[in-house]
């Protein structure tokens, strides 16, 4: 017997994507005072990621982990690189790629970083275990979603949301 499909509420407070998106928004307020502190905001902080990983990548790269189109990305390079910490410069072998690098204070910056984690973490009140596994469920999510929809993250054919140890 097929089983049937409940039907779904109208409650706001019901709605899985309602609570995705306050969480979201509260984790984004949760590092915003901090890295505020530190000069850069929330998604800057994303590219920083990606670069204190691989100490430098294409433009094209950095979209893929962070599954963010060239023209969302490209203002936040640029304020990165007026800021000092990153560096651009096109690629010999294909004068179409950007290369992205760390600067020196883009290096020190990341010194801040485990502090900043530290505390963004006691806050969710969460063990590490809880988080791992949150964050497994929340990729296993995405996914589906994507697969349900057949779309794929910009500039790759497979989802690698990249993987940070912060919450």
């Amino acid at each position: 017997m097929a089983q049937q499909e409940t039907a779904w509420s109208m409650n706001l407070d019901e709605q899985l994507c309602f609570s995705l998106y306050a969480a979201s928004r509260a984790m984004i307020g949760c590092y915003r005072p901090q890295l505020d502190a530190v000069g850069i905001t929330y998604p800057q902080y994303l590219v920083m990621l990606v670069l204190w990983e691989r100490e430098e990548a294409t433009v094209t790269s950095i979209g893929s982990a962070l599954q963010l189109e060239t023209g969302t990305l490209s203002p936040l390079l640029k304020r990165l690189e007026a800021a000092g910490f990153v560096a651009r410069r096109r690629q010999e072998s294909d004068e179409r790629s950007v290369l992205v690098s760390l600067t020196p204070a883009g290096r020190e910056l990341r010194e801040q970083v485990p502090d900043i984690q530290r505390r963004v973490r006691r806050a969710t009140g969460m063990s590490h275990e809880h988080i791992a596994e949150l964050r497994r469920t929340l990729d296993q999510l995405t996914r589906q979603l994507r697969a349900a929809d057949g779309a794929q993250p910009t500039g790759t054919e497979t989802p690698t949301p990249p993987r940070v140890s912060a919450p």
